[in-house]
């Protein structure tokens, strides 16, 4: 099968060809013609396919060879993303394919300025790739109008209510017209993504093209139990020992991805890190010179994990797991992408066993262990297998103290008998909250 096969046009081709697209990828070989077909889609895919191009090549086939010319201030497709880099990244495609075709595409999102982007929208664009917060904002200042929308796309709709969108989904869905294509995009399907799905697509085509929720077999993924103050030298032991060239490191909160890049620099490794505080044009130029090789170590929260390509990434690691255990998923498939390999270590410690349980029951693997010498953990982390089960198992006697006189030990205030394990705290998954939207009968897209 080729593209041309698929029903693509001759200058569509030639920019596949420049960037040298030879051979589509099960998704794309059957997105492609439902997107060309007019139908609304929910397609699921590992990260790294090429869901991209699934949805970018028809959707610019589409508007270069159907409806009116845009008009002042509008949109005839809007492809919304949950990230300011994902923004970004999804345009460039676009752009690069759209290379020889007379269409007018750009990219809004906030923590950069407002007004160069109300002033791009003036004379219309074809193609629009937005994060919701900026484009209800351009909306409400009467910078953009839908009423030429033809196809919504929503890419990795799932992050979105994770990062709480659910809200500014809504309103942007009671902004635009009922007649029109819907597309949804992600590597991972909640059943809150289904349940989005059923309210706002039509009779929508399913496209699977991996089993559900499960890590894509080209990243090689292995876990290391530490004791939690210890993980940022087991870090540095680890790249050390593997010299390490370029890793991409994901930490659960902004305080964690400053207080390691700190570390690393203070001991004189290159390294440099993106979270939701800094400016976007800092993150960019982060990410950048990550790419570049130009920084070693590029440490970041999950608003990396989504949609970013980093071109022959050899080396994801799990500095804290994620909370989300979808969000592991896509964390690791910043590697291993297009075909390559790489491998996604995690570093865990016995505070997050739960969370490693979790994991292991979305993927439907139980994660290889290993310990590395002179750091294995005082504090154990129990056994865990992809049933979501937690063995507990007791934790070896030790003496009493020669002062205890009663043959038990002094634990935060609770005598415990010497062999009883210690309790696990467990995780509490954020409830995500899914817009409601009030459907009513649509007219189908001829």
């Amino acid at each position: 099968m080729t593209f041309a096969t698929l029903g693509l046009i001759e200058p569509l081709l030639r920019s596949l060809e420049t960037l040298g697209y030879q051979t589509p990828t099960p998704v794309q070989a059957q997105a492609i013609p439902a997107v060309l077909a007019g139908r609304d889609l929910m397609a699921a895919a590992q990260t790294g396919t090429g869901k991209t191009a699934g949805f970018a090549l028809p959707l610019l086939q589409l508007l270069a060879m159907e409806g009116p010319k845009v008009t002042a201030n509008s949109v005839r497709a809007l492809i919304l993303v949950p990230t300011r880099e994902l923004a970004e990244q999804v345009h460039e495609a676009v752009r690069q394919y759209a290379e020889n075709l007379p269409l007018r595409t750009y990219a809004v999102y906030g923590g950069v300025s407002i007004n160069p982007q109300m002033m791009k929208l003036r004379s219309g664009v074809d193609l629009l790739v937005a994060t919701p917060g900026r484009l209800l904002d351009l909306f409400r200042q009467n910078a953009l109008k839908f009423n030429q929308l033809q196809t919504l796309v929503l890419d990795e709709a799932d992050r979105m209510l994770d990062l709480g969108f659910s809200e500014e989904l809504a309103n942007i869905y009671r902004a635009l017209p009922k007649k029109r294509q819907t597309l949804l995009f992600s590597a991972t399907f909640s059943d809150d993504i289904r349940l989005l799905a059923g309210q706002m697509l039509n009779d929508p085509l399913t496209v699977e093209v991996s089993p559900r929720n499960v890590a894509a077999n080209t990243v090689k993924q292995w876990i290391v139990t530490v004791d939690k103050k210890r993980k940022p030298e087991l870090f540095v032991h680890l790249m050390r020992k593997g010299k390490w060239k370029q890793v991409l490191v994901f930490a659960k909160t902004r305080n964690g991805v400053d207080a390691l890049v700190e570390k690393l620099q203070g001991l004189g490794i290159n390294a440099d890190g993106i979270h939701g505080d800094k400016p976007q044009a800092t993150r960019q130029r982060a990410l950048d010179r990550f790419k570049a090789s130009e920084v070693q170590i590029l440490v970041a929260t999950d608003v990396a994990a989504r949609g970013l390509d980093i071109e022959d990434l050899p080396l994801v690691v799990n500095f804290d797991l994620p909370i989300v255990a979808e969000d592991y998923i896509h964390r690791i498939g910043r590697t291993g992408r297009a075909g390559s390999t790489g491998e996604a270590i995690s570093l865990v410690c016995a505070d997050e066993v739960n969370l490693l349980s979790a994991i292991e029951m979305l993927t439907r693997q139980t994660l290889k262990r290993q310990s590395e010498p002179d750091f294995e953990p005082e504090h154990r982390v129990p056994d865990t297998d992809a049933s979501g089960q937690v063995v507990k198992k007791p934790k070896k006697p030790k003496k009493p103290k020669a002062s205890g006189g009663g043959g038990g030990k002094r634990n935060l205030g609770k005598w415990v008998d010497s062999g009883e394990a210690a309790p696990v705290e467990p995780s509490i998954k954020p409830v995500r909250k899914v817009p409601v939207f009030n459907t009513g009968p649509r007219k189908r897209k001829p």
